[in-house]
């Protein structure tokens, strides 16, 4: 069965009871437990690893080929704005990525414009909520098995 890594960044295990006007009630369970459903309808397996370190997500990215993945979704969260080591380690790793943002990046505080890690992903998805990731999952998946 394909895999694809999904990484949510810094803060995003406080989803559900941090700044709910801007990321919603949702929480990182409600996330995992739909991108699970949708993975398991479309044959593939999802891993989830959510960190507030720079440190463990640059090295689950740069293993995520040897590990077995073939696609990565990644919420950078933060790093989104100031993480070259993430940026370089997702421009390194050889497998498609997807990168997801529950609020829409570009409406919100100028320093948020700035998205680092965008132009080494096939693409990005934000503003839409949880769907976000609904979406970054199913273009991920299609990259996969393209």
């Amino acid at each position: 069965m394909k895999k694809i890594l999904v990484i949510h960044g810094p803060n995003l295990n406080l989803l559900g009871q941090r700044e709910t006007a801007v990321y919603g009630a949702t929480t990182l369970a409600d996330i995992n437990a739909g991108l699970t459903k949708i993975a398991a309808e479309k044959g593939v397996q999802v891993v989830f690893l959510q960190s507030n370190h720079e440190g463990d997500i640059v090295d689950a990215v740069g293993k995520a080929r040897e590990d077995g993945f073939g696609a990565v979704v990644i919420n950078p969260a933060a790093y989104t704005h100031s993480s070259i080591a993430i940026r370089d380690a997702l421009a390194g790793v050889s497998v498609p990525v997807v990168e997801v943002h529950l609020s829409n990046i570009y409406q919100r505080e100028e320093f948020r414009h700035n998205a680092m890690i965008a132009p080494v992903c096939q693409g990005q998805v934000s503003g839409f909520g949880l769907q976000s990731y609904e979406l970054g999952l199913l273009a991920a998946v299609r990259l996969l098995k393209a």
